[in-house]
């Protein structure tokens, strides 16, 4: 097993925190645009002009390549949403970690350091609804050190951050793609209790799903 220790952020692991969650998020990209092809109407509008230029073609070349095309662009299309979902990120919270989390209360960021470099992060917030209630936010685990229960020891740190300073509950939200992070945080004691779809019109149309979990503090391991 790897030899790894958590620690508080420091002001010198900005490029690599920013750089790791990127990358992180870099790799939902497949996942999202599977998720995409699977929805009923995305598969209705690929039969649809497959069928209808196969017949005014009376060829299967020009349908496959058409169809191709259009995967191609869908999934550039997807990759530059993504991309710009990942940016927002950089530009709101991580733009200035220090001053969001290290320097405001009930707040705090932690990075795993593994062989001198930055392998994972996670931070916490103060909720926006509930004053007894803890936000953990940029949970990622470089994906050479997965499967060590990095994410695991990290999200202890944050239910043990949350009962030393008085908080109730500690709640997440995980997007429809986030499978193993799923798993992980109900593995923990973490409980899904509420799930809904992106209020725009973009999240409507994919069915993108935000699922929300809470664990309560004041349960005992």
């Amino acid at each position: 097993m790897a030899e790894y220790k958590i620690r508080n952020y420091r002001r010198s692991d900005y490029d690599s925190v920013r750089q790791l969650f990127a990358s992180g998020m870099n790799e939902y990209v497949p996942s999202v645009c599977v998720h995409v092809l699977k929805q009923p109407w995305v598969i209705f509008v690929m039969v649809c002009l497959f069928l209808s230029l196969m017949v005014s073609s009376k060829s299967l070349i020009l349908p496959l390549l058409a169809v191709t095309l259009l995967l191609a662009v869908g999934r550039q299309v997807l990759g530059y949403c993504w991309y710009m979902y990942i940016d927002h990120c950089l530009k709101e919270d991580l733009r200035d970690i220090q001053k969001t989390y290290m320097e405001s209360k009930g707040s705090s960021f932690w990075v795993v350091e593994a062989d001198e470099s930055i392998i994972g992060t996670v931070a916490v917030k103060p909720s926006d609804e509930k004053h007894d209630e803890l936000v953990l936010k940029r949970m990622s685990v470089r994906k050479d050190y997965r499967g060590l229960g990095i994410a695991k020891a990290l999200s202890r740190e944050v239910i043990g951050f949350a009962r030393a300073n008085g908080y109730k509950s500690v709640i997440l939200n995980t997007l429809m793609v986030q499978y193993e992070a799923k798993k992980m945080y109900e593995s923990v004691g973490f409980k899904k209790y509420f799930e809904y779809m992106m209020p725009t019109v973009y999240g409507r149309l994919v069915n993108f799903t935000i699922s929300k979990y809470r664990y309560d503090t004041l349960h005992v391991t």
